[in-house]
């Protein structure tokens, strides 16, 4: 371990948000059997009970070295082992904690890189031309229009997936226009906050939350009543919303109204009768990505919607198992990410698909990337 230590300074608040929930952890090390870096690495600082260690000894001693910081970032905040834990322990905002006091290590080289990955993904200005050439599909349909409309929903675009995977949103909106369902879509610069926040951006996570909070708000006093996610992973940071202020904050209030109005595309058309649509493909494989499972809770909702439609759920070893994508881990962790993608794909074709769906624009490119089997949201197959 390095010698280099650093001194933190964290609010008393974060301090006892921290100590709360690492003394809400038993040791039972439960969590060390679903954590995909800890079964490929088999070090235990590499495990959900290792990082709470690590953490817990940098707020007691007030100090961490480089090491520590390396461990917190190969993480995937997968949260397959908040699924696991008898205990409840809420490890995802705990290694939140423990990677904004340890950023501060991070090289300036490292940090620059980091920086400009951020700025390059959210700025439309500059995505849009680079992503065009890594275009995984297009929209394939004509834009369905409804006549008349029984309510109004706020469908969020997303960073990246209006240039990567434009067909999805598109889909949506035709599944939604059948259902007498107006959207209003959001600005492809209208970004959630999760790529800053996960990658200890906290100040500019924070602008972004409050500005969308603001916005959000004033469209559902004009007659919004439901905020939709596509993408799993803005879903899921969505929902976080209330856990990134103090409830004495004005903000706070407006983050639980925010969050309690979103829902999964998969939520919204739970509820609805589908029986006017199509699948258009049946032999095909699930991927349900952990912002699904372990972030929302929302485990097994889509197949069972697909399986209205005549889809029978097929067994999938590890399913719980992240598939290395992890919003930008990807691009910092490449050996971890490519080995959780191979272990993934090999089980997901073990029954021989035509097609490969999902819930999440990151776990799709992610999957494609080492597919030979076609890789779609599974909204896609409902647009015929």
């Amino acid at each position: 371990m390095h010698a280099e230590i650093e001194n933190i300074n964290a609010s008393d608040s974060t301090r006892d948000k921290a100590t709360q929930i690492i003394e809400s952890c038993v040791h039972c090390g439960f969590c060390l059997a679903t954590c995909p870096t800890y079964q490929l690495l088999g070090d235990e600082l590499d495990s959900p009970r290792g990082r709470i260690y690590l953490i817990k000894s940098a707020l007691e001693q007030n100090q961490f070295s480089l090491k520590s910081l390396s461990h917190m970032d190969r993480c995937l905040t997968c949260r397959s082992c908040e699924t696991t834990c008898p205990s409840g322990v809420e490890y995802g905002k705990l290694l939140e904690i423990g990677r904004d006091i340890m950023e501060s290590k991070r090289g300036k080289f490292q940090s620059i890189y980091r920086f400009i990955i951020r700025k390059i993904l959210l700025t439309p200005f500059i995505f849009k031309p680079i992503g065009y050439f890594f275009r995984h599909s297009k929209i394939t349909t004509k834009l369905a229009k409804s006549e008349n409309t029984d309510s109004t929903v706020l469908l969020m675009s997303g960073c990246v997936q209006p240039t990567l995977a434009p067909n999805i949103n598109h889909s949506i909106k035709n599944i939604l226009s059948k259902l007498n369902v107006k959207v209003i879509e959001t600005s492809q610069g209208d970004c959630c906050g999760a790529l800053d926040h996960h990658l200890s951006a906290s100040t500019d996570a924070l602008k972004k939350v409050k500005r969308n909070i603001d916005f959000w708000t004033e469209q559902m006093s004009s007659g919004v009543e439901v905020l939709i996610s596509s993408a799993s992973g803005c879903g899921v940071m969505i929902k976080d919303y209330p856990g990134l202020f103090e409830i004495s904050d004005p903000y706070y209030d407006k983050a639980l109204l925010v969050a309690s109005k979103t829902k999964d595309i998969a939520e919204f058309l739970a509820e609805k009768d589908l029986s006017m649509l199509n699948l258009s493909e049946l032999n095909v494989t699930y991927h349900e990505p952990c912002t699904i499972q372990h972030g929302q809770k929302l485990g097994g909702l889509v197949e069972s919607i697909l399986s209205e439609f005549g889809y029978i759920k097929k067994p999938i070893k590890d399913s719980h198992i992240c598939c290395g994508s992890a919003g930008a881990y990807s691009i910092f962790e490449t050996k971890i990410s490519n080995q959780l993608r191979a272990n993934k794909i090999e089980n997901l074709n073990t029954s021989k698909p035509k097609m490969i769906v999902t819930s999440n624009i990151g776990c799709l490119l992610h999957l494609q990337k080492g597919s030979s089997v076609p890789v779609k949201h599974w909204v896609e197959l409902l647009d015929v």
